[in-house]
Parts: C-alpha cells; sequence; structure tokens
C-alpha cells in the first residue's frame, strides 16, 4: 500500500505501513532492516548539520534541512521517496539490502515502498509533535504585552506576501490557483524561535522593538496555521471553493479559540490526574493523549491533525505543570522531529534548480520572486506601527523575516499534498533557507545602526 499524499496524517495503519499490502510476510525483517538504516542517516545527518549549523551561529535546523538535501535525492540518494519520483533502483540503502538479502527486483522495490512508508509516517508523527511544542512555547500571556502593535504587524505580515506571492504566481508565472495559494501561504510564517534568540543574544528582547516582533511572531504563528489548515484542505478538494474557504476559516478560528478556552477547565483536570498517577509518564502520556486527541478532532472536522496539536500546545501552556511538561516534550520531539526535517530537505531536488538546463531557470526565476515577496513583505511591517514615536522600524520588519521551522512545515505538508511541483517546493525551500540565513545578521545590523537616543530608550525599557 503506498499512503496516499492528500491524505496525510488523515488515518494511521501501522500494521500495513510497516509491511505495506503488496509485501510478502517473509519480508517484514528487511523492510525493518531499511528502515533502522534510514533512521541512522537520518540521525546521523541531522547532528552533524545542527552541529555544523551551531558552530557558524546559525539556526541547527537549517543545518538538518541541508543535510537532508545532501542525504536525499539531491546529492547521495541514501534517503529518496517514491512521492518524489524516485524507485528502488535510485535508492543507495536498496541496493545495500539487495546485495545482503539477494532479493530480486520486485522484492526490492515492495520493501522500498513499505520503508517509505514507515519513515514518512514518522515523520508526519514528527510533525505533529513540533507543533505541540511550537504551541507550548507561545505564550499567549505576550499578546496582552504588546496589545494591538503586534497584532497589527503580524496582520500585515501575513496578508501583504500572502497576497503578493498568490497573486504574482497566478498572473506572472501562471500557475492554478491551489499550488499558488499553498506557496503564498509558505510566505506567511515568521520563526520565533529564531527571532527571539537574535533578540536575546543582541539584549534587544525587552526592549519596545522586541516586545512588538515576538509578541507580532505569536500571533503570525497562529494566524500562519490557521492559513495553513485552509490552504491544505483546499488541496484535498483540488478546487477553490469560496463558501468553503469560509467554513474552513470560521471553524479553524472557532477551534483554536474553543480549545483555549476550555483549556481553563481542562487544565484542572490535567493537573489533577498528573498528581494522581504514580508511575513514569504522568505527565507526558496524559499531555500526549490530549495532543493526539485534539489532533484527531481537528482532523475530524476536515482541518488539519497539525492545528489540533498546535491548539493543545497552547492549552497546557497554561498549566501548571507547563514546565516539567516542556522539558519532557524535548527528548520526543528530538527523536521525532529531526526525522521530519531530514525528509523535507532528501525530498527536494535541487537539480532543477540547475541554470545549465534550459528547463530549470523558470524554477531559479521562481525562486528569486519569492525571495524578493519574502523579504519586502515582512520589511513593510515596520511601517504598519503608528503612534510610536522613534520606534526602530527597520528592525521590527526584519525581524519578522525567518521563516526557520515553520516555514519548513508549509514546504513539507505542500510536498506530501502532491499540489506542489518540484521546481516550486524546490523554490519554496530555497526561500526558507535564504530569509533564515540573512535574518540574524540584518537584525543585528538593523539595532546598531539605530540613533544613540533609540538604543538609551531600549536600555530604559530593559531596565524596566
Amino acid at each position: 500500500m503506498i499512503l496516499n499524499p492528500s491524505t496525510w496524517l488523515s488515518s494511521f495503519s501501522f500494521p500495513s505501513l510497516l509491511l505495506g499490502t503488496a509485501t510478502p510476510s517473509e519480508y517484514s525483517p528487511i523492510v525493518l532492516t531499511g528502515v533502522l538504516l534510514s533512521l541512522i542517516v537520518v540521525y546521523i545527518a541531522s547532528k552533524l548539520g545542527g552541529e555544523i549549523s551551531r558552530k557558524i551561529n546559525l539556526p541547527p535546523v537549517l543545518g538538518e534541512l541541508v543535510a537532508g538535501v545532501i542525504v536525499g535525492a539531491s546529492v547521495l540518494h541514501l534517503l529518496v521517496f517514491p512521492e518524489g519520483g524516485a524507485d528502488a533502483g535510485d535508492s543507495v540503502l536498496m541496493t545495500v539490502l539487495q546485495f545482503i538479502g539477494n532479493l530480486t527486483p520486485d522484492a526490492v522495490t515492495s520493501i522500498f515502498e513499505a520503508q517509505s512508508e514507515v519513515v514518512s509516517v514518522l515523520a508526519e508523527i514528527g510533525v505533529i509533535i513540533l507543533l505541540f511544542e511550537i504551541g507550548l512555547e507561545s505564550d499567549l500571556k505576550e499578546l496582552t504585552k504588546v496589545g494591538y502593535q503586534a497584532t497589527i504587524v503580524a496582520c500585515v505580515g501575513v496578508a501583504v506576501p500572502f497576497g503578493a506571492g498568490t497573486i504574482g504566481l497566478i498572473y506572472l508565472f501562471n500557475f492554478p490557483a491551489i499550488p499558488a495559494i499553498f506557496a503564498g501561504a509558505a510566505l506567511t510564517a515568521t520563526s520565533i524561535g529564531i527571532t527571539s534568540k537574535v533578540l536575546s543574544e543582541i539584549g534587544q528582547l525587552k526592549s519596545r522593538e522586541g516586545q512588538i516582533i515576538v509578541g507580532a511572531a505569536v500571533i503570525d504563528d497562529i494566524l500562519g496555521i490557521i492559513v495553513l489548515a485552509v490552504v491544505a484542505s483546499l488541496a484535498k478538494t483540488g478546487e477553490v471553493d469560496i463558501a468553503n474557504v469560509i467554513y474552513l476559516i470560521v471553524s479553524a478560528t472557532s477551534f483554536l479559540i474553543g480549545s483555549i478556552l476550555l483549556g481553563k477547565f481542562f487544565n484542572k483536570s490535567f493537573v489533577a490526574a498528573a498528581d494522581r498517577l504514580q508511575t513514569r509518564g504522568n505527565i507526558i502520556i496524559p499531555a500526549l493523549v490530549f495532543a493526539f486527541f485534539m489532533a484527531f478532532i481537528g482532523n475530524a472536522i476536515h482541518l488539519e491533525a497539525i492545528l489540533g496539536a498546535f491548539a493543545a500546545g497552547l492549552v497546557l501552556d497554561e498549566t501548571d505543570k507547563r514546565k516539567e511538561l516542556d522539558e519532557q516534550v524535548k527528548p520526543i520531539a528530538d527523536i521525532l522531529v529531526p526525522i521530519f526535517f531530514i525528509t523535507v530537505g532528501a525530498k527536494v531536488d535541487l537539480s532543477v534548480l540547475n541554470p545549465s538546463t534550459p528547463a530549470n531557470r523558470e524554477g531559479l526565476i521562481i525562486a528569486t520572486f519569492l525571495i524578493i515577496v519574502a523579504i519586502i513583505g515582512k520589511v513593510v511591517t515596520g511601517w504598519a506601527v503608528f503612534g510610536q514615536p522613534g520606534i526602530n522600524r527597520v528592525a521590527i520588519g526584519v525581524g519578522m523575516i525567518p521563516r526557520g521551522e515553520v516555514g519548513l512545515v508549509f514546504a513539507g505538508i505542500g510536498a506530501a499534498s502532491g499540489v506542489l511541483d518540484k521546481p516550486l517546493q524546490a523554490a519554496i525551500i530555497v526561500m526558507v533557507i535564504l530569509t533564515t540565513f540573512i535574518a540574524p545578521p540584518l537584525l543585528r545590523l538593523a539595532f546598531k545602526e539605530s540613533s544613540d537616543p533609540q538604543k538609551e530608550l531600549n536600555q530604559l525599557d530593559i531596565t524596566r
């Protein structure tokens, strides 16, 4: 059985995924061997990429993405997938398994499909855990501190790149509506993790600009998840239905807000349950049950499982067990989330951006267009702030640029849904990489170029 990409996360059938309905049971040990070899490649690549990226003062997630590209279809062919057009003969790991087991070509094909399905499902579970973790890190109390200014910045930061990207792809590059909308949605993301880390390093996290940036990034995450739920659901239907769009927006918003409001009642039950349980996992197991249940509900009402996981994270962020839960989620995320990032990179074939091939030149032009829209669409958000004399508008705009892990979520889900062709998928990945690379040095420069009075004002805000 090959998992239909358009129904990512819509159902799990682990026995059939582990063996594949077309895979004879005698091949199951070989399938397991292939999965284990794949995970070895994933973890070595993720750690090497992350460590190298950290040493050069860049986000580790970028190193994981680049490492995925290297071990995947673009370079080493250690980790390739059928949905990317690859077959068993393209996989180095399958060549190793064929040599070890003396397998027939038909057996290798069945094993390749089953092994790829298992890795893909693990990656999909990884993205659920990632969004749950992002929800835990999105402190709703920050929204009240920055107020309407952050809300305006976030709304402009979502609307401008989404509109410009979607319209540009449709009218300048003649893309169908669904792929154009998905690519436009990928432009809306902002990585709160990357931005807040840089702000902390340069001592601007508690400045007026820093508070607005972080608050806007939190709201941007919420808006981005709603947008993602909408466009991913549109990808399933294959058409743009205005009534369906309105339904999805209303249901996504109601689901998220309702989850947060009901969370006040759930938090007491969660704490009580955690205190009553005496065995290991008394906190993390109830939390994961809640996260997976919310993901199931999100999927059941025709939204996305990740929206439910994100809502679960927001709810549990308010509980008294939040700090303990945050620490216990990290090891699980460390195990599963790298599979997602490495898989996203591995599925990207950057050869489509090779300018020496005439057919690829359109992909490069698309990537250039997306990068320009991605940067300008966020920089303009600084000028959405009003009533704040002396505010560093450039710093606010630059702080919203990096897409980071949130942008990768969009790219990965778009690829899994089958709506993005190779040039557009690779162009989105390149946009994510570049915006995440350039944002940290530009943010430092933007604050460095501030006038002395502004610096003094920022320092005054910090002391307060």
